[in-house]
């Protein structure tokens, strides 16, 4: 059986290679694998109920609400508003743009849940405004594409709670949601404050690619800050709503999307062509994930029934590798497959091998979906194929992937350093699971 489950990775593997579409390469190897190894009957049973069975399950209705409740949000102001907060805070400072975008991204993953949303919707508010005030195109573009001033940037949405992955893993890996965000939360804002400081550091070595911008004046930042309101009040209801013990994590991504809605109409800054819009991204975006997770599931189950898992476990502990070799190792195969996989399909296929490995040696699974989540926005941004990168670049031609990449490397050095943090003191994310009893 084991033998089974190994031809299953190396043909799937080899079907993504391929260039086949990801949720059809998963649900193909794992039906013919299913075969295989249970026969043709079951095989087609499993192939008929696994899909009935996702589409009907409540927990998933979570991805949907809050992809809404992010295309709404990135439709509005709020974005605009965000930076010009951020901006605010940060004014007077030498690099003060390329911190208020960090800034501006990490809020606005709060309410977002998506890199690919942060990236694109801050790449049009921050690029400009930093090229205006003549900040070097490679550091511009950069940011943005990592989680700081849009990829860099960017990348801080699938950490920071609510995040869509976090609600994917933890339907993948059987975890609890609310504790999955508890766990985020502090790494989230430990990541932040590293990509501003790794901005400071290069405006420090290279003060020509980060001008000084001049300090704004307090009545400005004043009516900057104003416009924070919304965004308070959306990720009070997402995420404190449910510590609160008003909603579950489902009810509280669809109060949170109605009150997006709500302001957005209110506010006038989305008309009935704008929500339709939005509606039909998340109709899009949703098809895409759960088609995705259809194949994870229909792959997962046969290497489950292979006991490929309980294998690799089974051979780990009979040479006695030590933990850090095996968290190293597991370290090095994330970065490969962020080389050429995109973040959701790198949790599906990954998860129900490398989870049993981690546990085995003594690590809980809620912090192993935030190391893998860590470990994601390294692929965000890494060659060939970094998602943020490519969001940016389509939207800004002009700027080369190449110097688009260049500008990247300061934040995955901040990326690194984290995991680092996360692998020696496994308490900055379960430290506050632990505070709210969970």
């Amino acid at each position: 059986m084991t033998a089974i489950g190994i031809l299953g990775v190396v043909a799937l593997l080899a079907a993504i290679f391929a260039r086949m579409p990801i949720g059809l390469a998963l649900a193909l190897t794992g039906f013919l694998g299913d075969v295989a190894a249970d026969g043709w009957s079951r095989a087609l049973r499993m192939l008929g109920s696994v899909p009935y069975d996702l589409a009907s399950a409540y927990s998933l209705s979570v991805v949907p609400l809050f992809l809404l409740m992010g295309a709404v949000a990135s439709r509005g102001v709020i974005a605009h508003e965000l930076f010009d907060a951020a901006n605010a805070v940060f004014s007077g400072f030498r690099g003060a743009l390329a911190n208020a975008t960090i800034g501006a991204c990490a809020l606005f993953g709060g309410i977002c849940g998506s890199s690919i949303a942060d990236a694109a919707t801050f790449s049009k508010v921050a690029i400009p405004e930093m090229r205006r005030h003549g900040y070097d195109p490679r550091f511009a573009g950069g940011t943005v594409a990592a989680a700081g001033t849009v990829a860099a940037a960017g990348t801080l949405a699938i950490l920071i709670p609510p995040s869509v992955l976090t609600a994917l893993y933890a339907i993948v890996a059987e975890q609890s949601l609310p504790k999955l965000y508890a766990a985020a939360f502090i790494p989230g804002c430990i990541l932040a404050l590293l990509y501003i400081v790794t901005v400071l550091l290069v405006a420090r070595a290279r003060p020509d690619w980060v001008p000084r911008v001049a300090p704004m004046p307090l009545a400005q930042r004043l009516r900057a800050a104003h416009g924070m309101w919304k965004l308070a009040l959306l990720f009070f209801i997402a995420v404190f709503g449910i510590y609160l013990g008003w909603f579950s994590p489902t009810e509280a991504a669809a109060v949170a999307s109605f009150t997006a809605i709500g302001i957005a109409v209110a506010t006038r800054t989305m008309g009935g062509k704008g929500l339709l819009d939005a509606c039909m991204e998340t109709v899009y975006t949703t098809a895409t994930v759960v088609f995705i997770v259809v194949g994870a599931f229909i792959y997962s189950r046969f290497i489950v029934l292979t006991q490929f898992p309980a294998g690799v476990v089974s051979w780990v502990q009979s040479h006695q590798l030590s933990p850090m070799l095996i968290i190293g190792t597991i370290m090095v195969l994330y970065c490969f497959l962020g080389t050429f996989l995109d973040e959701v399909s790198t949790i599906l296929i990954t998860v129900p091998v490398t989870l049993p490995l981690v546990t085995s040696i003594g690590y809980d699974g809620t912090w192993f979906g935030i190391f893998v989540t860590v470990m994601c926005t390294i692929g965000l941004i890494s060659p060939p194929t970094g998602m943020t990168v490519f969001v940016i670049q389509a939207q800004h031609p002009d700027i080369p992937v190449g110097k688009i990449y260049l500008g990247t490397l300061p934040f995955l050095a901040a990326d690194v350093g984290l995991v680092a943090l996360l692998v020696v003191f496994p308490e900055i994310a379960l430290w506050m699971p632990r505070v709210l009893g969970m």
